[in-house]
């Protein structure tokens, strides 16, 4: 892999979209309103953003039933150009353009797609220049398991298959990874990235009124200060009118584990900025990135 760009000063929002429902149109003029609105640093109250991201399934109900019905065909390969104007997907076209007329970077969130040739589904991020390519995607690698009982129930996989790669993109001032949601509990994602040189890690993530205050942010300060790095989740906006209802909280926290941006549990954006410094002392006063024993037990990132 090729050395990571020199870490510089940028402008973060994350937008926590309200509104979702199941109109798929109407769900994506609502995302493209709120772009136009954290590129404006919320009419100029917050200074302009230079990454803008979206929560997970921000274009569809959440749910598995629902993903067979939202899912769109986008036909990304690494590596190579991709020609959004002939693209099947109605949000690629929407994130594309919305990244190209703010000339902003932009993770859009994450859809549920449906792979070209196998009709195989997943929980898709995607990430766009300030000239509107399509530059990298993210299939969530571990799915949404769970079984607590009395309280709640979800299995992605009766309908969504696992994604089977780590995913990084290079800015002019980050190499930033990614994951969505469920990855968090991994710290191996996290690590492999952040040992591949991202100094910034962001998830899209929708967790739920019973795992959020359990383990939200403990899971994102466990994973920045595991790796020294900066962590944001992405939240959609609670809303108990649906039956999933997310927990919000949309946060980034920086490298030495302080929360330096949050909100609540409704419709909001999160804006943060993200210095250097903070990394380079960070690893400079505690420097376990140099004191890791990989002759005592195995580096994660070199497992495959």
């Amino acid at each position: 892999m090729s050395s990571a760009p020199a870490f510089k000063p940028f402008n973060l929002a994350l937008i926590q979209l309200g509104r979702v429902g199941p109109d798929k149109g109407a769900n994506l003029k609502h995302a493209r309103e709120m772009i136009k609105k954290a590129v404006s640093g919320d009419g100029g109250a917050k200074p302009r953003p230079d990454l803008v991201v979206l929560p997970e399934c921000f274009n569809s109900l959440y749910g598995h039933v629902h993903f067979p019905v939202y899912a769109e065909t986008i036909a990304y390969t690494p590596g190579q150009s991709y020609d959004v104007a002939s693209s099947e997907s109605q949000s690629v076209k929407m994130l594309s353009a919305a990244a190209k007329e703010e000339g902003v970077w932009l993770i859009g969130g994450s859809i549920p797609e449906r792979e070209a040739g196998t009709g195989k589904l997943y929980n898709t991020a995607t990430v766009y220049s300030p000239k509107g390519e399509l530059v990298a995607i993210h299939r969530k690698v571990h799915l949404f398991d769970i079984d607590i009982p009395g309280k709640i129930t979800f299995k992605e996989s009766e309908t969504l298959s696992a994604g089977t790669s780590l995913n990084q993109f290079d800015t002019e001032f980050a190499r930033i990874g990614l994951g969505i949601c469920y990855d968090v509990r991994f710290p191996e994602l996290a690590a492999t990235n952040a040992r591949n040189g991202c100094q910034v890690l962001i998830y899209p993530a929708a967790f739920n009124t019973t795992t959020g205050p359990l383990h939200w942010e403990l899971l994102q300060r466990a994973r920045a200060v595991d790796n020294q790095v900066y962590f944001a989740m992405c939240s959609p906006a609670r809303d108990l009118k649906q039956n999933y209802h997310a927990w919000g909280h949309s946060m980034v926290v920086d490298p030495m584990g302080k929360v330096i941006a949050e909100t609540e549990h409704d419709e909001d954006i999160v804006y943060a900025h993200i210095d250097p410094k903070t990394l380079e002392d960070a690893r400079a006063g505690i420097p376990v990135t140099t004191q890791r024993r990989f002759d005592v037990y195995p580096d994660v990132s070199k497992g495959l």
